[in-house]
Protein backbone atom coordinates (compact mmCIF):
# COMPACT_ATOMS: atom_id res chain seq x y z
CA UNK A 1 0.00 0.00 0.00
CA UNK A 2 1.38 3.40 -0.98
CA UNK A 3 1.58 6.04 1.72
CA UNK A 4 0.41 9.55 0.91
CA UNK A 5 1.56 12.55 2.90
CA UNK A 6 -0.66 15.53 3.71
CA UNK A 7 -0.73 18.43 6.12
CA UNK A 8 -3.22 18.74 8.94
CA UNK A 9 -4.21 21.92 10.74
CA UNK A 10 -5.59 21.55 14.25
CA UNK A 11 -6.49 23.87 17.06
CA UNK A 12 -3.90 23.75 19.83
CA UNK A 13 -6.17 21.91 22.26
CA UNK A 14 -6.96 19.20 19.66
CA UNK A 15 -3.26 18.79 18.93
CA UNK A 16 -2.65 18.36 22.66
CA UNK A 17 -5.42 15.74 22.71
CA UNK A 18 -3.81 13.94 19.77
CA UNK A 19 -0.41 13.99 21.47
CA UNK A 20 -2.01 12.65 24.66
CA UNK A 21 -3.57 9.81 22.63
CA UNK A 22 -0.15 9.03 21.12
CA UNK A 23 1.39 8.91 24.58
CA UNK A 24 -1.42 6.94 26.26
CA UNK A 25 -1.70 4.32 23.50
CA UNK A 26 2.07 4.20 22.95
CA UNK A 27 1.72 4.95 19.24
CA UNK A 28 5.09 5.54 17.57
CA UNK A 29 3.86 8.81 16.03
CA UNK A 30 0.84 11.01 15.27
CA UNK A 31 0.28 9.33 11.91
CA UNK A 32 -0.37 5.99 13.57
CA UNK A 33 -2.81 7.62 15.98
CA UNK A 34 -4.70 9.20 13.06
CA UNK A 35 -4.81 5.81 11.27
CA UNK A 36 -6.25 4.27 14.43
CA UNK A 37 -8.91 6.97 14.76
CA UNK A 38 -9.97 6.62 11.11
CA UNK A 39 -10.20 2.83 11.41
CA UNK A 40 -12.16 3.12 14.63
CA UNK A 41 -14.57 5.56 13.00
CA UNK A 42 -15.10 3.23 10.02
CA UNK A 43 -15.79 0.31 12.36
CA UNK A 44 -18.30 2.32 14.40
CA UNK A 45 -20.08 3.29 11.16
CA UNK A 46 -20.46 -0.42 10.35
CA UNK A 47 -22.00 -1.01 13.79
CA UNK A 48 -24.45 1.84 13.28
CA UNK A 49 -25.37 0.60 9.79
CA UNK A 50 -25.86 -2.92 11.21
CA UNK A 51 -23.29 -4.40 8.85
CA UNK A 52 -21.51 -7.70 9.36
CA UNK A 53 -18.75 -7.40 11.92
CA UNK A 54 -16.53 -9.76 13.87
CA UNK A 55 -15.86 -9.57 17.54
CA UNK A 56 -15.50 -11.17 20.92
CA UNK A 57 -17.70 -11.36 23.96
CA UNK A 58 -15.66 -11.56 27.14
CA UNK A 59 -17.33 -12.80 30.31
CA UNK A 60 -15.98 -13.18 33.84
CA UNK A 61 -18.11 -15.15 36.25
CA UNK A 62 -18.18 -17.33 39.34
CA UNK A 63 -18.56 -20.89 38.12
CA UNK A 64 -20.14 -21.87 41.46
CA UNK A 65 -23.22 -19.78 40.59
CA UNK A 66 -26.04 -22.30 40.23
CA UNK A 67 -27.19 -22.96 36.64
CA UNK A 68 -25.18 -20.07 35.19
CA UNK A 69 -23.21 -22.21 32.74
CA UNK A 70 -26.37 -24.05 31.69
CA UNK A 71 -28.21 -20.77 30.96
CA UNK A 72 -25.19 -19.36 29.11
CA UNK A 73 -24.98 -22.46 26.96
CA UNK A 74 -28.72 -22.29 26.16
CA UNK A 75 -28.34 -18.67 25.03
CA UNK A 76 -25.32 -19.57 22.91
CA UNK A 77 -27.34 -22.32 21.23
CA UNK A 78 -30.04 -19.74 20.40
CA UNK A 79 -27.35 -17.77 18.50
CA UNK A 80 -25.24 -20.69 17.24
CA UNK A 81 -24.95 -19.22 13.74
CA UNK A 82 -23.06 -16.21 15.16
CA UNK A 83 -20.57 -18.11 17.33
CA UNK A 84 -17.24 -19.13 15.83
CA UNK A 85 -15.57 -20.53 18.94
CA UNK A 86 -15.61 -20.42 22.73
CA UNK A 87 -12.60 -20.47 25.03
CA UNK A 88 -13.00 -21.17 28.73
CA UNK A 89 -10.20 -20.32 31.17
CA UNK A 90 -10.06 -20.94 34.92
CA UNK A 91 -8.73 -17.78 36.57
CA UNK A 92 -8.76 -19.20 40.09
CA UNK A 93 -10.80 -21.62 42.20
CA UNK A 94 -14.04 -19.67 41.71
CA UNK A 95 -13.64 -17.39 38.71
CA UNK A 96 -13.71 -18.24 35.02
CA UNK A 97 -13.11 -16.16 31.93
CA UNK A 98 -14.96 -17.06 28.76
CA UNK A 99 -14.12 -15.56 25.38
CA UNK A 100 -16.68 -16.09 22.65
CA UNK A 101 -15.54 -15.30 19.10
CA UNK A 102 -18.49 -14.06 17.06
CA UNK A 103 -19.34 -12.86 13.55
CA UNK A 104 -22.60 -11.45 12.22
CA UNK A 105 -24.79 -8.36 12.02
CA UNK A 106 -23.87 -5.83 14.69
CA UNK A 107 -27.35 -5.78 16.24
CA UNK A 108 -27.41 -9.57 16.50
CA UNK A 109 -24.03 -9.64 18.23
CA UNK A 110 -25.19 -6.92 20.61
CA UNK A 111 -28.37 -8.88 21.39
CA UNK A 112 -26.35 -12.02 22.15
CA UNK A 113 -23.89 -10.10 24.32
CA UNK A 114 -26.69 -8.33 26.19
CA UNK A 115 -28.40 -11.63 27.03
CA UNK A 116 -25.19 -13.19 28.28
CA UNK A 117 -24.03 -10.17 30.25
CA UNK A 118 -27.45 -9.89 31.92
CA UNK A 119 -27.25 -13.39 33.39
CA UNK A 120 -27.23 -13.49 37.16
CA UNK A 121 -23.69 -14.30 38.27
CA UNK A 122 -21.82 -12.55 35.47
CA UNK A 123 -19.29 -10.30 37.20
CA UNK A 124 -18.14 -8.52 34.05
CA UNK A 125 -19.01 -8.73 30.40
CA UNK A 126 -18.09 -6.78 27.31
CA UNK A 127 -18.57 -7.02 23.56
CA UNK A 128 -15.76 -5.83 21.32
CA UNK A 129 -16.59 -5.51 17.63
CA UNK A 130 -14.29 -4.98 14.67
CA UNK A 131 -14.52 -4.91 10.89
CA UNK A 132 -14.32 -8.21 9.05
Amino acid sequence: MTLKRFGVSLEENLLEDLDQLVENRKFPNRSQAIRFLISQSKTEALWLDDQEVAGAIVLVYDHHKKDLQMHATEIQHDYHELILSVQHVHLDHSNCLETIAVKGKATQLQALANRLIALKGIKHGQLVMSRT
